[in-house]
């Protein structure tokens, strides 16, 4: 048995997994593509950082240039789940993987205060 603290980052994805129904996998990272931490087993981490920043980049110019006001999250809906990417500040994204019955309505009531939570403890780790 480790004598490791949990990591606060993790906890807080695996809260929202366990709080949302159909939530499977969540990967917290930079928004330049950078693995922060992540709660999945089956999904490469580091290639779902990438591929996020880069959705939400393109997205933001797309929000930008429609003029419908400021990105909050982009929903894919694939064949049997969904991939949820979200800002977590300037600096971080949080992206969601779910299966075909993840509840979209709960994810979307619980998302901001995972965001918040997580904005909170990335500022807590930059300020120690």
């Amino acid at each position: 048995m480790s004598d490791t603290p949990p990591n606060p980052l993790t906890e807080i994805l695996t809260s929202l997994r366990d709080r949302v129904m159909g939530v499977s996998e969540s990967v917290l990272s930079t928004a330049d593509g950078l693995l922060v931490v992540a709660d999945t087993d089956s999904s490469h981490a580091e290639s779902i950082a990438a591929l996020a920043a880069a959705t939400l980049g393109v997205s933001r110019r797309m929000a930008d240039q429609t003029g419908v006001g400021a990105l909050r999250e982009v929903v894919a809906r694939c064949g049997s789940g969904h991939v949820i990417v979200m800002a977590v500040g300037d600096r971080a994204l949080l992206t969601v993987m779910g299966d075909d019955g993840l509840d979209l309505a709960a994810l979307q009531r619980e998302s901001p205060a995972t965001v918040e939570r997580l904005t909170q403890a990335l500022a807590a780790d930059v300020a120690s």
